[in-house]
């Protein structure tokens, strides 16, 4: 139910007649339509956070018995006091949010803290594992959290700071694929569509705060919601330019309806004064080019021997016929007339001149035919548009190649164009038009980009095991989208707050690997249990917060191994992962790469807690995120008063600050200090003796600050 229809139901309980005539007036409203996207703002949504210690004034539902498989009560009732009765610990609860406040006390292990989007936040993180073979790069960071919350955190972090966003959001199949207040949407909900807007919305508003104004947002989406994403993106990220992206991928087809769905969308969101890098492929028209020394991308020819199917002589009799070349000059001269079955061809004849004939021979030895007809080909060596190639003695041969119809296409479009002529074979030299890169097209036809081959098998292959994810996207799609926007950025900072699998970072560290780049992401999933799996682990009397159950949500049983096998190239079960990567550096999956990763969970801590250093070894790692990620961080309260490490430092006790200011100034990595006070004068005083490169930053008072404003809500 909507915000509004829920007051006005609160309304008629208290004055039937009025609650009737807002419901009238409301209806009125509603039926208006102005120009744009509207939906319903439903009431903010909340998240439960099992394993979250309970607190006198938290909001909490209580939790079906273990081994029921029902809902259980999802109302909220709040904290008024913890006890303890007989040994066991008892929570006093009242109910929220009815005229006649019910109470209740319920034992503590039977109930489960719920964060509304209205409270505020003050966000920790605690690490649960890393990965380190990449020496001093940065870290990629992941954050097991509600995506909400952990982007709140990240304003603290990486306001402005991010290069590039890219999502997968749930696409809203009405299949069960996301919860809405701990329900799952289903295609009978009659507010599917305004509660996944609101969602949305929700989280774009947060997010737009964190690129920076030349960076870039992508979100996939299919059909279901690509319209009114569509509008919402325009609505929320005004000044944007946004362009549409068709991707192909499953070339096979779905059948939907009438037609067989093969694609997906992409919109791509362009700062303001964001600049895109062009790649060597456009990723529709010739599939493969290559880049020369001379800075231009050139398409490969195709084989004129024809291959694959109906590949024989008997296949095509008129496209068996002798190509007469000159072998020293290595001149295509024309094509002679085609050999009918019934004869043998003479692979030793020569002419007057020296110049010999060469005939369609298959590798196996047999006879084969050539791809085009005697006519056409005649007419594309006057072109230049055929080439010579090397010389096979076992096949008696010569290897041919030609520009295919596409490329010939290209060239009378202008994509392509003729840069020159060999003199001696008059072989044209056919380059892209412009430079050695080319601008990527809206429509995406590759077969990198199938979500089967290159997801789903992929992520199978490095999780090992039986272990599955449902819908990964393509590996390599997820680069070629990331490689746009940061392929000149080699420390760019990519988030991704609909992790999943990890593809993202994945990704990254490929994007890395070609070009020596020192990029990180920062990935944020939840460790949701599937739909499907939460109904036997129920009936095994297990309910979330329970370890066995949360080794099976998302994060800890896909994220977290996938990226961690990724670098490793090892199985959770350490076996050495089989195969190569595929299409743009191709090298074995058992290579990895040299990157390092950690794994954070987040935490909610009280501004009390957090003012007097009782939260410090919570709020580390947001600390060492916002110095960049790199290098060692400061785990807890330096006995010194002071502590500097590679990128950061910092000073907890102002007296000792003479000695930190002149550690922070000998050390030329610092680009942040923190400086722990609640004596703005003193803080003063202390900036006045650091570098001018170094930023100093107040704690406690910026993070409280940063978390007492309602983020995007």
């Amino acid at each position: 139910m909507s915000r509004l229809t829920d007051l006005i139901a609160q309304a008629k309980e208290r004055d039937l007649e009025l609650g009737r005539e807002l419901e009238r007036e409301f209806k009125v409203l509603s039926a208006r339509r102005s120009f744009g996207l509207n939906f319903e703002r439903h009431r903010p949504e909340n998240v439960e956070l099992p394993g979250r210690p309970l607190r006198k004034g938290d909001k909490v539902r209580v939790l079906p018995p273990r081994g029921s498989t029902t809902k259980g009560d999802q109302r909220l009732w709040k904290v008024l006091r913890i006890e303890s009765e007989n040994g066991m610990r008892l929570a006093r609860l009242e109910l929220i949010g009815v005229a006649d406040p019910e109470s209740a006390s319920v034992a503590v292990d039977d109930l489960v803290v719920v964060a509304e989007f209205r409270d505020y936040i003050y966000p920790g993180l605690v690490s649960t594992g890393k990965v380190e073979r990449g020496g001093d790069k940065p870290f990629h960071t992941v954050i097991n959290g509600e995506n909400f919350y952990a982007l709140e955190a990240l304003t603290y972090t990486h306001r402005g700071r991010i290069d590039a966003i890219y999502i997968d959001p749930p696409y809203n199949s009405g299949a069960s694929d996301w919860k809405y207040n701990n329900n799952y949407v289903g295609e009978d909900d009659l507010y599917r569509h305004s509660k996944w807007l609101a969602f949305m919305e929700r989280r774009l508003l947060v997010a737009r705060q964190l690129l920076k104004p030349s960076g870039a947002l992508i979100v996939t989406i299919d059909e279901h919601e690509v319209r009114r994403l569509g509008l919402l993106l325009e609505q929320t990220l005004e000044g944007f330019t946004i362009q549409q992206v068709t991707i192909v991928i499953n070339p096979k087809g779905v059948t939907q309806g009438y037609l067989s769905r093969v694609e997906e969308y992409a919109f791509f969101c362009f700062g303001p004064e964001c600049k895109i890098y062009p790649g060597d492929d456009d990723l529709l028209t010739s599939k493969d080019s290559t880049t020369s020394d001379d800075g231009y991308s050139r398409p490969r020819w195709k084989g004129l021997l024809r291959s694959g199917d109906e590949a024989e002589r008997k296949d095509r009799e008129q496209m068996f016929y002798p190509i007469w070349i000159n072998p020293k000059t290595k001149r295509i001269l024309k094509a002679g007339k085609y050999l009918p079955l019934g004869e043998e061809p003479d692979f030793n004849v020569k002419d007057e001149e020296g110049n010999v004939a060469v005939w369609p021979v298959r590798k196996d030895l047999t006879l084969g035919r050539w791809g085009i007809g005697v006519y056409t080909f005649n007419d594309l060596v006057k072109k230049g548009y055929v080439s010579l190639g090397a010389y096979d003695k076992k096949r008696k041969s010569w290897g041919l190649s030609y520009l295919s119809e596409q490329l010939r296409k290209e060239i009378d479009e202008g994509t392509l164009v003729v840069l020159g002529r060999d003199p001696n074979t008059g072989v044209a030299d056919v380059v892209y038009e412009g430079a050695a890169t080319r601008k990527v097209r809206t429509v995406w036809h590759r077969t990198s980009h199938d979500a089967g081959a290159y997801g789903t098998d992929l992520v199978g292959k490095l999780l090992g095991n039986g272990r599955a994810f449902p819908f990964p996207k393509s590996l390599y799609a997820v680069e070629d989208a990331l490689r746009i926007i940061i392929r000149g950025k080699p420390d760019a900072v990519v988030l991704d707050f609909f992790s999943g699998s990890g593809t993202t970072a994945h990704a990254v560290m490929r994007l890395n690997r070609q070009d020596g780049g020192r990029r990180q992401s920062i990935c944020v999933t939840n460790n949701e249990v599937r739909s499907s799996e939460q109904y036997a682990l129920k009936a095994e009397n297990l309910r979330p917060g329970d370890e066995e159950w949360e080794r099976h949500g998302i994060c800890e049983y896909i994220t977290k191994p996938r990226i961690a096998a990724a670098i490793t190239g090892r199985t959770p079960d350490d076996q050495v992962i089989d195969g190569d990567y595929k299409f743009t550096d191709t090298f074995p999956i058992a290579d990895g790469f040299e990157e390092n990763a950690e794994f954070f969970t987040l935490t909610y801590e009280t501004p009390v807690s957090v003012s007097h250093n009782r939260a410090f070894a919570r709020i580390a790692p947001l600390l060492w995120m916002r110095a960049g990620s790199k290098g060692r961080r400061i785990e807890t309260l330096p006995d010194e008063g002071w502590e500097v490490v590679d990128t950061y430092g910092l000073l907890v006790n102002l007296d000792k600050s003479a000695a930190f200011c002149q550690a922070v100034g000998s050390n030329g990595t610092i680009g942040i200090v923190y400086i722990v006070t609640d004596d703005d004068r003193r803080f003063q005083s202390v900036v006045r003796h650091l570098p001018d490169a170094v930023e100093p930053v107040r704690l406690y008072e910026s993070y409280l600050n940063n978390f007492r404003f309602s983020m995007g809500r």
